[in-house]
């Protein structure tokens, strides 16, 4: 049995395609480096994190990158015995402008050690790369405007102006015209483009009405790919706009996959917004199985709203949901975690047999030396626990446990040193003051703390959560319960600037520049029952 979400928590923007029975989901993960993750399946059911490809300095590096910047959209293929991967680096995403540059890597394997990244162009962002069956092969890419209202080749908004093909070749890269093949529907706001062929024709389909509720994917077909491409005749193969009250929301921008035998599929993201409708775990990958009528592709169970669970491959079980706990004593950092960013991760923090040790960089929220590193929340209801052990010499340098989704909207249980009570606790959030990003600091709630390590924990249920603490006794409160829901999408700026999810984990800063180390001996993530 399928279940949707297939990857819970932020997992956005899926890739998936077949080598042999084996099927891979390539998801972009923004500014969390390293980018793109690849998780792999057998029966579509149950999925495993087996390959992060962007991983070295020559082939990513986001620092200054903005908040929902970095890489969007990965497309995965394989063709002619080698992976293929093509992604989007946004280096400017707030103004008329965007500064997107396009980028194709490759390898054998896919888990192996990808190459160095090939400039492909800059002149939108969502490529994807189409291997047709005479061995050419088409880059596809939404074309961005900057000129305003008006200008657009469609009116219902002029910056996604379309979406232009191209052919590729691997030695001599772009080659031939540019062709805008389709100027998407009436709903428009057209990007994630994705070819494949079938019975003679070209299938072309796109996320549009934006990545918040009103989000679709829309197909269209063409005998030659140059087009014209003619419409589905429903417009749209997926969308959940208009079934408010239905528990997925905010589907589309996905791709098509066939099994061996036969069976077609195509996969999605999606939201999962509690009441108030925010999504604090972000846009997670789904999957919905689909019938071929008259050439056309349609949802196996008809109509637009994707199913919440569908027969699998096989007659399997989704994996329970399990607590996940470390003592980093094998001296690595687990698969679940990332950090923000930068390509030299050992400027923030470094793991040793026992240890996480964090190097206190730049300020909560920086887009360039922020040592925190975090993991996904993947569940509505969560208690997250950890164990420090730092010595603050000032109220400029901090370290702690954080709820975390950007600059704008945080919480965090900080261990500092504050004039007057010495060594504490204190917390701080950014209450989703967006641009500015001011900090509300609860000083008056500051809980001096003994020598030694502390216990640090976190419960979140749904729209609220609340720091705990303790030192060898009970737990106990620290500072007041919290508002959750800010940490979401739809948390300021709004679910249109936010592209992430919420993380939860470990940081550190010290803005004296000196680079305190902060100490964290054991890391626990616990499933609550929502």
């Amino acid at each position: 049995m399928i279940r949707n979400p297939i990857l819970p928590g932020f997992n956005p923007d899926p890739s998936i395609c077949r080598v042999g029975e084996d099927y891979y989901i390539a998801t972009s993960t923004f500014e969390w480096y390293p980018g793109v993750q690849i998780h792999h399946s057998r029966d579509l059911v149950n999925w495993r994190l087996v390959a992060r490809p962007l991983n070295r300095p020559s082939q990513l590096d986001l620092r200054g990158n903005p908040d929902s910047g970095g890489v969007w959209a990965p497309c995965l293929s394989h063709a002619d015995g080698r992976f293929w991967l093509v992604y989007t680096d946004v280096r400017r995403l707030g103004g008329s402008f965007k500064d997107t540059h396009n980028y194709i890597v490759t390898c054998e394997t896919v888990d192996g050690d990808w190459s160095d990244p090939v400039h492909v162009n800059s002149n939108g962002f969502d490529p994807s790369l189409f291997h047709d069956d005479d061995g050419r092969k088409w880059f596809v890419v939404l074309q961005w405007n900057h000129r305003g209202p008006g200008s657009g080749a469609n009116p219902a908004n002029a910056s996604f102006d379309g979406i232009l093909l191209q052919e590729w070749h691997p030695e001599m890269g772009l080659t031939g015209g540019i062709t805008r093949i389709f100027d998407g529907s009436p709903l428009g706001l057209t990007e994630g483009p994705h070819l494949f062929k079938r019975n003679g024709y070209y299938y072309l389909t796109t996320a549009e009405g934006g990545t918040g509720y009103n989000h679709a994917i829309t197909m269209a077909r063409s005998r030659d790919i140059r087009g014209p491409y003619e419409l589905h005749p429903d417009r749209h193969l997926l969308t959940a706009a208009g079934v408010a009250e239905y528990p997925i929301q905010r589907t589309g921008h996905g791709q098509y996959v066939e099994t061996p035998d036969g069976q077609v599929y195509h996969s999605f993201l999606m939201g999962r917004p509690l009441p108030g409708r925010y999504c604090p775990l972000g846009r997670e990958s789904g999957i919905e199985r689909c019938v071929w009528r008259d050439d056309w592709l349609y949802l196996e169970a008809g109509g637009l709203v994707v199913r919440q669970e569908l027969p699998g491959l096989v007659d399997v079980a989704p994996a329970p949901r399990l607590p996940s706990v470390t003592d980093f004593a094998d001296g690595k950092l687990p698969g679940e975690f990332q950090w923000l960013r930068t390509p030299f991760p050992e400027r923030l923090f470094r793991v040793e047999p026992g240890a996480l040790v964090l190097t206190g960089r730049e300020s909560v929220g920086s887009w360039f030396e922020q040592a925190l590193v975090a993991r996904r929340q993947e569940d509505f209801t969560y208690r997250a626990e950890t164990t420090l052990d730092f010595a603050p010499e000032t109220w400029q340098q901090a370290a702690g446990l954080t709820t975390y989704y950007n600059r704008y909207k945080f919480h965090c249980l900080l261990l500092t040193e504050e004039p007057g009570i010495g060594r504490c606790l204190v917390t701080a959030s950014c209450l989703g003051d967006y641009p500015d990003g001011k900090l509300t600091y609860r000083l008056d709630d500051a809980v001096p703390l003994a020598e030694g390590p502390v216990e640090m924990a976190v419960e979140v249920d749904r729209a609220v959560q609340r720091f705990f603490w303790r030192q060898g006794g009970d737990w106990q409160a620290a500072g007041p319960e919290l508002d959750a829901w800010l940490i979401s999408d739809e948390g300021p700026p709004g679910e249109h600037g936010s592209f992430t999810g919420a993380f939860v984990g470990m940081l550190a800063f010290d803005i004296t520049g000196h680079g305190r180390e902060a100490r964290f001996t054991r890391f626990a993530y616990r499933p609550g029952d929502g």
